[in-house]
């Protein structure tokens, strides 16, 4: 049994060996792609929504309304990165169910390639957000002490993103395997069950870390933010 889709080879291309996480990665955006291409094919105001229209605009708005609870402000510059975080974590995990499917998110590079975009991410938007000189102040708030204390936090993060992530996952995929030997009729259905319940959970926990490092990287400190006015 192989603990990471990393081991498996599908194929060579010219002599480069394509491994599961690779392939099975082109599969999750190349579905993700397909199916928003075909869905806002004939997206335009005199076309009436069609159900699959109106279920991708559900995901949509659900993500944007739990982005605005945590960001507390404006969630557009958000909602593209953290959803689609979201949709290929969630879109991967849930492929598990399919037979011969290896999630590509079982594979430690696959998660820390995710927490690193995240690391790169978080300065981006804060500097777009609050300027250079803002986003870098940051790190010597409360006091400059804490600037290498801060500079660890930053990498903390993403390593914590990236072993949770890959921790999760691959110990499901082991314990159904270990379950699955001992009890080939029985556990199937349950297994799948739980492995789509926990495959949402965890690209939920995923989109939701991001966004509130996000979000505290573009939020101004306290000191900075406007007063509410009190009657």
């Amino acid at each position: 049994m192989n603990l990471s889709p990393d081991e498996t080879i599908i194929f060579q291309a010219w002599g480069v060996p394509i491994n599961a996480t690779i392939f099975f990665t082109w599969i999750v955006m190349t579905l993700l792609t397909g199916a928003s291409v075909l869905i806002t094919r004939n997206l335009r105001p005199d076309v009436p929504p069609d159900r699959w229209r109106t279920m991708l605009e559900v995901i949509v708005q659900g993500i944007q309304s739990q982005i605005e609870e945590v960001a507390q402000g404006p969630s557009r510059y958000l909602l593209y990165y953290a959803g689609t975080l979201f949709l290929f974590v969630a879109t991967s995990n849930l492929l598990l169910v399919v037979p011969g499917f290896e999630p590509p998110t079982a594979s430690l590079s696959t998660t820390t390639a995710l927490a690193l975009s995240v690391l790169i991410a978080v300065p981006i938007f804060g500097i777009s957000s609050r300027g250079i000189g803002g986003y870098l102040k940051t790190y010597l708030e409360p006091s400059f002490i804490m600037l290498p204390f801060n500079i660890i936090s930053e990498f903390t993060r993403g390593i914590s993103l990236a072993i949770r992530l890959y921790g999760n996952i691959m110990s499901g995929a082991v314990i159904a395997a270990i379950l699955l030997s001992v009890a080939p009729f029985f556990f199937p259905v349950l297994l799948d069950v739980l492995g789509l319940l926990t495959g949402m959970i965890q690209a939920y926990i995923f989109a939701i870390l991001a966004t509130v490092y996000i979000s505290s990287a573009t939020t101004p400190p306290p000191s900075q933010q406007p007063e509410k006015e009190t009657s």
